[in-house]
């Protein structure tokens, strides 16, 4: 059985047990969160395509870890002009434990 949800703007494919990276989500290490922007169910029903979403399904997971990524360097600058700026970026991040996938 796996499903398709979205968090923070993109859509992940997940299964019992597996690990998920996702965009910062609040909560602290071994917590629990529900996700219910379900896309799709696929399992013993066959398949549920939701129309945006799936009525009454939702995703458990538990918070492994909570953290930031490794930094990116953003530099800009404006040929002729003098003009250079450098900034650094961490985006944040949840690690979440999928537990469990319900249907309506």
């Amino acid at each position: 059985m796996y499903a398709i949800v979205e968090t923070g703007g993109k859509q992940y494919r997940v299964e019992n047990g597996t690990l998920v990276q996702v965009e910062s989500l609040p909560g602290d290490v071994g917590g629990t969160v529900e996700l219910s922007q379900v896309r799709l169910v696929h399992g013993d029903q066959g398949v549920l395509v939701g129309q945006p979403l799936v009525k009454g399904a939702k995703v458990t997971a538990e918070i492994v870890d909570q953290g930031r990524t490794r930094s990116i360097m953003v530099f800009k600058k404006q040929r002729r002009k003098n003009y250079r700026r450098t900034k650094g970026h961490r985006q944040g991040f949840t690690k979440l434990r999928i537990t469990g996938i319900e249907t309506a």
